[in-house]
């Protein structure tokens, strides 16, 4: 009944269209939204020197209470500083003003001004509108008139575009006191599973921090420290051609830039006495902007796990394993990031930023085994018990350095950037194994086991930017960026010798490895809009390189690809202010990630070794969308896309019979690796809606059913895959009296294939192949859906203070289960993880709460984010 409700609601949620719209609109509008800005510099028209002490005054036509007739005001006014340089602040963007320039011996320069609110239209125009560059204004013997200025602006809780949607986290109820894990549960679009595995259209998305490539795992970042969270599914060439063509989705972490200082600090704990604290401070004096975040968490995670297998061996018998455990992870991580900018002059910004993640778990596990043997062909059942015990500890170190002019002619703009980032990881891990007779005694003595590893990563990223708006039709733009990692891993698996009393190594399980990869590249697009069509070309060329090494085995491999080409064509029409068409296409790469490269055994599950190939080459993938937005009455809106996908030398699992690695055994085992496919294709339709069923009720739904098909006849004879999946996220959030509030989140995921896995988020969308001289695996994950729901309540004065109660998985619902089978076995694997779990946060929030934010010259990754450019990722 659950899955049937579930299903209905998100099917008629982004279809019915409800009508109704409050009479406050979340929309810039009123008199209290003083978020405009206009700057620029005055100077002598002849001799084009800066003119200082010229009086600038913003003046607007106001109704006198007293009189009862309007009358003429003056609302904002300066001097121009040394260097000709005026800036008026904190101006109402729903009003005409008169700009009047006066200097001794000039003529008065008066010029209509304002601000023209409308809705739709593209992002990065409507946030810089209200932050406006006059430029250089002469001032002469004879009048020179300013060209009328018009601005447009809008900033709504959820922004749908046809080309990216913006999701603001400051409104998400059941992510706070998470990590951005919990964020994206909530993202339209987004599917997360069990583990934290995050895919855009069922394949693996890039992942950035305020535009940026990061070595932060999603469950390193607190959700309290995210603005808000940005997703492109088919970007142009200005951004970077890797991902396989799955999109982008950028983390914009929070940071403020207003006159004076404010701040929030918070706390938290949740239904296992886990607690969590942390703040924002931001404070703007002068030409100094300071900014800061900290976190401190302790996460307690519980999951239950059943594994059963049958195995078909190759004398012809049949033997069962089942295993059930209830693995404990527990632990804590500490969040700190700072910077500033500093504001040379109202065209030169420069910000410097750091980030320092730490944190350590420790995991125990007890798996209870009952399985067959088979000896001399003869099958009998025994026992077993495994325990475990681990640690694992990461640092994470992030520093930025960026710079940023804005030209006198509004929008054109250079921007460089230098980011580096650093990881680094130990592990280690004690495991025993006892097997027991029918009657409870031991089988033979205690096997002991030990692992010891560890792995940095170094992550450079360099990069330069220029936009140049040619005409108000036209647009041109350019850059190049170098990135360059350099990974090393070790890995040792001991066996303990009863003889010696010590662990000692054991030949093949053993691993030292490390690899370099380099990318270099350079973009240009080409804008042009006529009347009500607008096209983009882009055109992107890449070159890469990857050397990897095994230190221990003395082994290199290594790929390169000198130069791949990457187009982008983007094609607009305006049917009229409501609805848009879209017609876009572009070419992204996939290259193999560390863990699917390594040519080192895995034991971690011993029911499923892993090994990397270091052969495997990247996948191209061709990508085709055509997108149709309506805007409809009272702010209800409706986005469908449908979406083609075709990718060549798919990256995708593949299983194989080999001699067993550990030396001591001369039996057989199925090894896990990967293999370049012939080719994929998928194809989809998407649909997002924004409704308003009530003037307290706001809905985002969002549907994606899609078709997947695998061709891999290159591994082995008719070895093909698809599967028909749909995907559906709801999201309801009510508005009660008295400053209550509450969301209710759900979301389903349909029997879909099992993914490529790499590790951690990198998850891909291929199917696992069995080979050698045998038939296929066919893997599937079984249908899940899941509940969430929090509630929040403001008070204090002007709403200073919440407390926020969230609950997970409400239901227990959320239950993942796979499936996989070939002539080697058939396996069932169900898993669930922290059902039920509560947390109560308080936030308190401090000093000027004010929306004046978007600063053109100040926006820079943070909040411009892919608006203005994502520069991290425009290379």
């Amino acid at each position: 009944m659950k899955k049937s409700f579930l299903t209905v609601i998100c099917f008629l949620t982004v279809l019915v269209l409800f009508a109704q719209m409050p009479g406050g609109n979340r929309g810039l509008g009123g008199q209290s939204m003083n978020v405009g800005h206009f700057y620029g510099k005055i100077i002598d028209s002849t001799t084009n020197k800066s003119l200082e002490s010229v009086s600038v005054q913003l003046i607007q036509n106001k109704l006198d209470t007293a009189t009862k007739k309007r009358k003429d005001v003056v609302i904002a006014g300066m001097l121009t500083d040394k260097k000709g340089n005026f800036s008026l602040e904190n101006l109402p963007i729903v009003a005409t003003f008169k700009l009047k320039i006066t200097g001794i011996g000039y003529k008065t320069i008066e010029e209509k001004v304002f601000f023209n609110i409308k809705m739709g239209g593209d992002m990065s125009q409507m946030m810089n509108a209200v932050d406006k560059d006059l430029g250089n204004i002469k001032l002469e013997t004879d009048t020179k008139q300013l060209a009328e200025v018009n601005i447009t602006g809008t900033k709504s809780l959820f922004q749908m575009g046809i080309d990216r949607k913006i999701f603001n986290v400051d409104k998400n109820l059941t992510s706070v006191g998470g990590t951005a894990v919990d964020v994206m549960k909530s993202v339209p679009s987004v599917n997360v599973d069990i583990d934290g595995n995050v895919t855009l259209r069922n394949a693996p998305p890039q992942i950035f921090v305020d535009g940026r490539p990061t070595t932060l795992t999603l469950d390193q970042i607190p959700a309290d420290a995210i603005q808000s969270v940005e997703i492109i599914t088919n970007p142009s060439a200005k951004f970077d051609a890797s991902g396989g063509g799955s999109g982008i989705l950028n983390i914009v972490l929070k940071k403020a830039r207003k006159t004076g200082y404010s701040g929030n600090v918070r706390a938290n704990v949740d239904s296992r006495a886990r607690v969590g604290f942390g703040g924002d401070f931001n404070a703007k004096q002068g030409k100094i902007n300071f900014f800061a975040n900290t976190m401190f968490a302790q996460i307690k995670s519980i999951s239950n796990v059943q594994s059963t297998r049958t195995d078909f061996l190759s004398n012809g018998n049949t033997v069962f394993l089942n295993q059930t455990d209830a693995p404990v992870n527990k632990g804590s991580f500490a969040f700190v990031r700072g910077g500033l900018d500093f504001f040379a002059d109202i065209r030169n910004t420069f910000t410097v930023a750091g980030a320092y993640v730490k944190g350590n778990f420790n995991s125990e596990d007890m798996i209870n085994i009952e399985r067959d043997t088979n000896y001399i062909n003869s099958i009998s059942k025994e026992t077993g018990l495994r325990g475990s015990a681990g640690n694992f500890s990461f640092r994470n170190y992030g520093s930025t350095f960026s710079y940023k002019h804005n030209f006198a002619n509004a929008g054109k703009e250079l921007t460089a950037d230098v980011n580096y980032n650093r990881s680094k990881n130990d592990n280690n891990g004690l495991y025993q194994t006892q097997f027991f007779y029918n009657n409870s005694n031991p089988k033979g003595p205690m096997v002991k086991e030990q692992s010891l590893g560890g792995g940095e990563t170094k992550f450079l990223t360099v990069q330069t930017d220029f936009v140049n708006p040619i005409t108000d039709k036209i647009k041109l733009e350019m850059g190049a960026r170098a990135a360059i990692r350099n990974y090393s891993s070790f890995s040792n698996n001991l066996f303990f010798n009863s003889v010696t009393g010590t662990y000692d190594a054991i030949t093949g399980l053993s691993n030292n490895y490390k690899f370099k990869d380099e990318v270099y590249a350079g973009y240009v697009t080409f804008t042009q809009s006529i009347k009500n069509f607008t096209y983009q070309l882009g055109a992107r060329i890449e070159s890469s390189k990857y050397t990897g090494t095994q230190i221990d085995k003395n082994l290199t491999f290594a790929n390169q690809y000198p130069f791949s080409f990457f187009p982008s064509v983007f094609l607009t029409q305006k049917i009229n202010d409501k609805q848009s068409l879209q017609l876009n296409y572009s070419r992204k790469i996939n290259r193999p990630n560390f863990f699917q490269l390594i040519p080192y055994i895995d034991f971690s599950d011993s029911l499923n070794l892993s090994k990397g190939n270091p052969n495997l080459i990247p996948e191209f993938t061709n990508l085709l969308e055509f997108s149709y937005q309506v805007d409809l009455d009272k702010g209800n809106s409706l986005l469908g896309t449908v979406y083609y996908r075709n990718t060549n030398d798919l990256i995708t699992r593949y299983q194989y019979r080999d001699k067993n690695p550990n030396a001591a055994r001369t039996d057989s085992v199925i090894i896990n690796s990967f293999a370049n496919a012939n080719n994929s294709y998928a194809y989809g339709l998407e649909l997002t809606g924004k409704i308003k069923p009530a003037t307290f009720w706001d809905i985002t739904a969002n549907m994606n059913l899609y078709n997947s098909k695998i061709n891999g006849n290159n591994i082995q004879n008719n070895l093909e895959a698809q599967q028909v999946s749909w995907f559906g996220k709801l999201n309801n959030s009510f508005k009660l009296p008295k400053n209550y509030s509450i969301q209710f989140t759900a979301n389903y995921q349909s029997k879909t294939i099992l993914p490529s896995s790499g590790s951690g988020g990198n998850r891909g969308g291929g199917m696992m192949f069995g080979g050698g001289q045998l038939s296929t695996a066919n893997g599937y994950i079984k249908p899940n859906y899941g509940f969430d729901i929090a509630f929040r309540k403001d008070f204090l004065k002007n709403n200073a203070a919440s407390l926020t109660l969230s609950i997970s998985d409400i239901f227990r619902t959320r239950v993942y289960s796979t499936h996989s089978e070939s002539v080697y076995f058939v396996q069932d694997n169900i898993r669930r993880r922290d059902p039920q779990v509560a947390r109560l946060n308080f936030n308190w929030r401090f000093g000027k709460f004010d929306v004046s934010l978007f600063k053109r010259k100040n926006l820079k990754g943070e909040q411009e984010g892919m608006q203005n450019g994502m520069q991290g990722i425009q290379q």
